[in-house]
This record gives structure tokens, sequence and C-alpha cells, in this order.
């Protein structure tokens, strides 16, 4: 009879040896995470604001890029952006890639947010911009769209802390993030376990970060009765 499983031994000396890397692939993850933030927010509230627009086509077309970007994976998303535009005669960087997909997806569930907190502001709060004088435009940026945000802000920083862990995705067309990086030492040290658990760490510190600081940014913008 042959004996049973051995045991499993742990090494964590290969975290130790292999942390310097990781740090500098969680580095690269919330570089390109901080910059899909901010783009995702931009492009969402413009293409909310678009949807508020008059007429048939404006809302359409934005109703159907919401649809097409929530109900398809992400990772199809960076496939097509990294192998399938060279095709087309547009080839980026893995970066660039990656970053415009992250973008793209995450805009579409921004949009829809902030659309539900343009809906969910008064009527009245733009007729009484008009009143004291505003300008459409003026209305807009200085009475709904704070009111929207505030409405928004817990929604938004839900989306936000998807964005960092769904991150990880660019790791398959070689952007050298923390996922990247873990699979390469793991591969290479077969310390599957320790590294990828030693990965799954600098992640939660990353989210909790985030989660940290939306909070203290919620606080100010939503502040307690």
């Amino acid at each position: 009879m042959t004996g049973g499983p051995t045991a499993y031994s742990f090494d964590w000396s290969a975290v130790a040896r292999g942390l310097p890397y990781l740090l500098e692939g969680a580095a690269l993850t919330v570089l390109i995470s901080a910059v899909a933030m901010v783009l995702a927010l931009g492009v969402g509230l413009g293409l909310a604001a678009l949807s508020q627009v008059p007429g048939r086509l404006p809302p359409r077309m934005v109703a159907a890029y919401v649809e097409v970007f929530r109900n398809t994976p992400l990772l199809i998303q960076i496939f097509i952006v990294y192998f399938g535009l060279p095709q087309l005669g547009l080839k980026l960087s893995p970066f660039l890639s990656g970053l415009s997909a992250l973008v793209l997806y995450a805009a579409a569930y921004n949009a829809e947010i902030f659309r539900a907190g343009l809906e969910a502001v008064p009527k009245g709060q733009f007729e009484a911009a008009r009143s004291t004088g505003l300008t459409e435009l003026q209305a807009l940026r200085y009475v709904i769209v704070p009111q929207a945000v505030r409405i928004s802000f817990p929604a938004l920083g839900n989306n936000l802390v998807s964005l960092v862990k769904n991150s990880s995705l660019v790791s398959t067309i070689g952007m050298v993030e923390l996922m990247f990086v873990a699979n390469d030492i793991s591969f290479n040290n077969f310390r599957t376990f320790e590294i990828y658990g030693a990965a799954a760490v600098l992640y939660i510190v990353l989210v909790l970060a985030l989660t940290r600081l939306l909070r203290l940014a919620e606080e100010r913008l939503l502040p307690a009765p």
C-alpha cells in the first residue's frame, strides 16, 4: 500500500525573497487603478449627462454603450483592445490597453450610477437655480451635479473598490502588475500557496486603504445630520 499524501511544507522565506517584486507589482496596480478611477469617473459623468439630453438619439447611444460594456466580460474587452485593435491598425501597449479596457468597463457602471443620481435630484432644484439667473450649464455645474455626486457617492465607492480587484485581469496581456508578478514568482519557485497568499494580503491592504479614503471622503460629502 502506498502512503497517504505528503504534508505540505510551508516555506515563507519564498515570500520574503519575492516581496520586493510583489511590492513593485502592487505599485503598478495602484497606478493603473488610480488613473482608471479618475478617467472612469469623468467618462461616466459625461455619459450620464448625455443621457439627460432631450431627444432620442443621445440617451439611446448611452444606453447601448452601457449594455455592451456591462453585459460582456471585462476579460473579453481587454483581449479585444489588446489583440483585436492591432488588426484594425491601432496597437496599444499593455498598460494603455489594460487602462483603456478598465476605463470603458467602469465608466459604463459609473454612468448608470450618475444617471440615477441626476434623476434623484428634485426637478425644482433646476428651476430654482435658473430663477436666480444661472444659465442651464451653470445650474448643472453648481447645483445639480454636486447633489447628484453626493447621492451617488456610496455606489461609486463600491465600483471603485471593484476596479482595484478587476485590475488583476490586465496580467493576462503581460502587464507587470501584482497578479502578473505573483504568477511569475509562483511558476518559478512552485510556492503557490505562499506567493498567492501574499498577493491576496496585498490586495486586501490596497482595498482597505481605498475603503478608508472613500469613507473619509464620504464623511466630508455627506456629513452626519
